[in-house]
């Protein structure tokens, strides 16, 4: 049965990591892998999560099941989360999934239910997850314009021009902040546009908010999202706790349906719970309950922010300083974007045979496409990088 199974290459990012980890080499950068890393070069437990896991392991009165939709004490507080102050807040429902993947799939696998010949455009580029998971859904995908090569900005002319020929039977896949892999977000006049042109040629949105909080704060990474979800009947979003909370490994999402009436989302939940019995069933429960037992508790909530203020300002102050040292060494301003960038990402571009080089001959690993995770940069290793980067430049 199994025989005629090929041999496959597997994903590239993992395979990164592997080689990473068995590189000899002291002086080494691991640029690849995105998650947020400290100073020291470690993911550390937050404050806020600690203090949650010690409440919930004083407290919790079981393990059974919690059910389809999950944890409906997370869904509540995580909705209130990206929704408070618009009114989809009285016209949603949210389901907890296992991480933002699990809500892209169960929205994707709700997608095809409802409008099984729908077309979901993602960005290009975009997560490289989102188009398999769209494609195992029974999707297809399509790609509208986003990053400009050259100035590594959005192409928002362009971007917006595809988007006025889409209608009732597309879906566009948006980054809600923080754009992956790109770190290029759009303005909030070009969220006003795609709001008007969804409701004058009937294109659904679907927000996916992965880094909320990464970017310019909690409150002003929502601009986008609240702008459509206040002008937009219908509106798909999904969310992940693995980066704000940094709860990487305890899979926590949630998937959310906006519609015209609180019932109606109620409706749409129910199907995503049939959805979901068919997949994974249930979601685990860990992760959710420090998620509502933090946002629960004013004074862990408050430590919470705290500590993510704290990790948004070294990723800006890291930012800078490349810029800075770029600017230094250079004399040029080619490289300011990293500046101008938002969250975890940048993606420079590098060709195959510059990030070979840079891993052969001077440990540092960055993913095809060059993609550079800011946010695992150590301060110090700022020159060493900028220095590698210049050597190998025009590969």
């Amino acid at each position: 049965m199994f025989q005629a199974i090929p041999a496959k290459k597997g994903d590239s990012i993992l395979a990164l990591m592997t080689e990473y980890k068995n590189d000899p080499r002291t002086e080494k950068m691991d640029l690849g892998i995105g998650v947020y890393r400290d100073d020291t070069g470690n993911t550390p437990i937050m404050q806020a999560v600690l203090e949650a896991q010690t409440l919930l392991h004083n407290s919790e009165p079981t393990k059974a099941y919690q059910g389809l939709i999950g944890d409906a004490e997370f869904n509540e507080v995580i909705a209130k989360l990206l929704l408070q102050g618009t009114d989809a807040l009285n016209r949603c429902a949210a389901l907890h999934t296992p991480g933002a993947s699990g809500a892209l799939r169960n929205l994707g696998d709700l997608i095809y239910a409802t409008k099984p010949d729908a077309t979901v455009w993602i960005s290009n580029p975009s997560y490289v997850n989102h188009r398999p998971i769209m494609e195992k859904a029974g999707l297809k995908v399509a790609e509208y314009p986003y990053l400009n090569p050259e100035t590594k900005l959005v192409d928002e002319q362009a971007m917006l021009a595809k988007l006025a020929e889409l209608g009732e039977n597309d879906v566009v896949l948006l980054h809600g902040c923080c754009h992956n892999p790109s770190g290029a977000d759009i303005s909030i006049d070009t969220w006003q546009s795609i709001a008007e042109l969804a409701n004058k040629t009937g294109f659904l949105p679907f927000v996916d908010i992965a880094y909320h909080g990464l970017g310019d704060g909690l409150v002003e990474d929502l601009k986008g999202l609240h702008t459509i979800v206040n002008q937009v009947e219908e509106v798909l979003i999904s969310t992940s706790c693995s980066k704000n909370f940094g709860l990487y490994r305890e899979r926590t999402g949630a998937a959310i349906v906006v519609t015209n009436t609180q019932q109606q989302a109620i409706n749409s939940r129910a199907l995503m719970c049939e959805l979901a019995r068919g997949s994974y069933s249930m979601p685990p429960s860990h992760g959710a309950g420090v998620v509502k037992t933090i946002l629960n508790d004013e004074a862990l909530t408050a430590t919470w922010k705290q500590e993510l203020t704290q990790m948004t300002q070294r990723v800006q102050g890291l930012r800078n300083a490349l810029v800075a040292e770029f600017q230094a060494k250079t004399q040029s301003n080619r490289y300011d974007y990293f500046a101008q960038h938002k969250g975890m990402f940048s993606l420079t571009g590098f060709s195959d045979a510059m990030l070979e080089k840079l891993k052969q001959d001077y440990g540092i690993y960055i993913v095809q496409g060059g993609r550079i995770n800011v946010a695992g940069l150590k301060q110090a290793e700022i020159p060493q990088l900028i220095s590698a980067i210049l050597a190998c430049e025009g590969l």
